[in-house]
């Protein structure tokens, strides 16, 4: 049994794929993982590789009621809010980065692939075989592990649907494929709004004493940090605040990028702000962007990558 898998990552296109050989799912707004079942352990391991199951506890304890001896589950830890959509903010809260009222327990890993399962390595089988072998362990569950389910439909129809009741879009999947770790073109994504994650490296203070008015974001360009512009929206009075005080407790008089701004405040690049936006402009800036919660940098794996983007 594989000590870790590196996960299998969509590409981003701008339409879904049509054909009989695609299924697709909904895209869910949370923290990937893989659920490593063993006859003595759980294990959860984030997409960065690191070793998240006491921060999973629900989920873990879920994992040993599973009636498998070992197994490799590949899906997504995510919190609902009261209309059944992933909330990532939620999910940010629940975890205790922040002040909440949301419990841990709140916490649910929608499983939407299998990767080894009592002995068997399953990657090279296609999709179809391994979601025939994952669906009788987790579909109809209502604990903490739970079913992602595949939707055989036409894609343009299915993503209209998914936008029009406000979820972050959908994956398609070609379901002849093996798994592949790295990414790829046979699982694709289609998102609603462009949703990245992004460094924090800094702030400017707003007007309104004790509150944020800017957070100043980067992105990755080979080994450095690039300043992609910033975002001064999607958090409430008391987020605001609140982040204020966190980033102030990080503040260097190094900064992380290239950057010279009146009233700036540089701080220390430990922190991920993940960000919807509309475009970007021609000399790489975010457009129109809005905060929808903070990651930890341990998670670097999802930070956005320049490369990607030809501007």
């Amino acid at each position: 049994m594989p000590a870790r898998v590196d996960p299998c990552l969509a590409t981003l296109v701008d339409r879904p794929p049509k054909g009989p050989d695609w299924a697709f799912e909904v895209k869910w707004d949370g923290y990937r993982i893989a659920l490593h079942i063993e006859p003595s352990r759980v294990r959860i391991i984030t997409r960065g590789g690191y070793d998240w199951t006491d921060r999973f506890p629900s989920i873990a304890d879920d994992g040993r009621r599973l009636a498998v001896k070992t197994a490799i589950l590949d899906g997504e830890a995510v919190v609902l809010d009261y209309q059944g959509r992933s909330d990532f903010g939620m999910l940010q809260r629940a975890l205790g980065r922040l002040p909440s009222a949301v419990e841990s327990g709140a916490i649910v890993c929608y499983a939407f692939d299998i990767l080894y399962l009592d002995g068997r390595d399953l990657r090279r089988q296609p999709l179809r075989e391994r979601r025939r072998l994952l669906e009788p362990l987790v579909a109809g569950r209502e604990g903490a592990i739970r079913l992602s389910e595949e939707v055989q439909a036409d894609g343009d129809e299915f993503f209209r649907v998914a936008c029009a009741h406000g979820l972050e879009g959908i994956i398609a999947k070609h379901v002849e494929k093996p798994y592949r770790s790295g990414r790829g073109d046979w699982w694709q994504k289609i998102t609603c709004k462009r949703h990245d994650s992004f460094v924090v490296v800094g702030f400017e203070p707003s007007t309104v004493p004790g509150h944020l008015g800017r957070l100043l974001l980067a992105a990755q360009k080979g080994n450095e940090l690039v300043y992609v512009g910033g975002c001064g929206t999607g958090w409430s009075h008391d987020l605001s605040r609140e982040l204020r005080s966190l980033l102030e407790g990080m503040a260097t008089k190094t900064p992380a990028v290239s950057l010279r701004r009146k009233n700036a405040v540089f701080t220390e690049p430990v922190l991920i702000a993940e960000v919807e936006y509309r475009a970007w402009t021609d000399d790489g800036k975010l457009r129109h962007a809005s905060f929808k919660g903070i990651r930890q940098r341990e998670d670097e794996a999802s930070v956005f990558d320049m490369a990607s983007l030809r501007v």
